[in-house]
């Protein structure tokens, strides 16, 4: 095992271990106790969900946070609910996936040049971290993005947007007014690096047709054309 590897096995411990916020931790308990009838007979995750993907990754998708009977049940981000189907697919068909379906944790899923945080790692109420939860979360996103040679950050939405923002900010990558989050949205950061914006592929925008595959596809496309203007940083 590389020392990167290490590293990023070694931060995905942390994250797995975390205690920080007890409204996230209970509420993550309660929904594994109580379970959704069509997954009675799932051993829910229950906890802080990991990253997931290529430590090596020059893409960085940055989610909201898991959800309740998606990833909190599975245990790997994106996994095992409808926004999961939509981004698997189009990460398989940009050929970051070697397949487009997410099951569970051993399902042979593997991910290339890509890897997936979230702005928070822990499923909460109604799918809205709260501001310190999100700020007690904030040092797992900057301990991933030390630990990926990253060029290219994909923000699922707005808060994951201003994640971003603020973490580029805070590092001088960026400076000036907060720039609009909006769909293809593209912010050039310092060093050839990229931010940009995608809706999320809730069901709230993939029943509506806010956000269509083609839409999806077309995100990923510049998402790949930025990468092939890039140069890999050294980590």
């Amino acid at each position: 095992m590389n020392q990167l590897t290490k590293r990023f096995e070694s931060l995905n411990s942390q994250i797995v271990s975390c205690q920080r916020c007890p409204r996230l931790r209970d509420h993550c308990a309660e929904v594994a106790r109580t379970r959704r009838r069509a997954y009675l007979d799932w051993d829910y995750w229950g906890g802080p969900v990991p990253n997931f993907g290529d430590p090596r990754a020059r893409l960085l998708i940055v989610g909201l946070a898991p959800g309740a009977h998606g990833a909190n049940r599975t245990g790997r981000m994106f996994t095992g609910d409808r926004s999961g189907d939509w981004l698997f697919r189009a990460l398989h068909r940009a050929g970051f996936a070697n397949q487009p379906t997410a099951t569970d944790r051993d399902d042979g899923l593997t991910l290339k040049d890509c890897l997936i945080t979230n702005a928070c790692h822990c499923a909460p109420p109604g799918n809205r971290p709260v501001r310190d939860e999100l700020l007690a979360c904030r040092e797992w996103f900057e301990h991933t993005v030390n630990i990926a040679p990253v060029q290219v950050f994909l923000a699922l939405g707005g808060i994951a947007w201003r994640a971003v923002i603020d973490l580029a900010r805070d590092h001088d990558w960026f400076s000036g007014p907060i720039p609009k989050f909006s769909h293809e949205a593209a912010v050039p950061l310092s060093d050839n690096r990229w931010l940009l914006g995608s809706y999320h592929p809730s069901q709230q925008n993939t029943f509506t047709g806010r956000l269509t595959e083609e839409m999806f596809d077309s995100v990923f496309h510049l998402a790949g054309s930025k990468l092939r203007g890039s140069t890999t940083g050294s980590k």
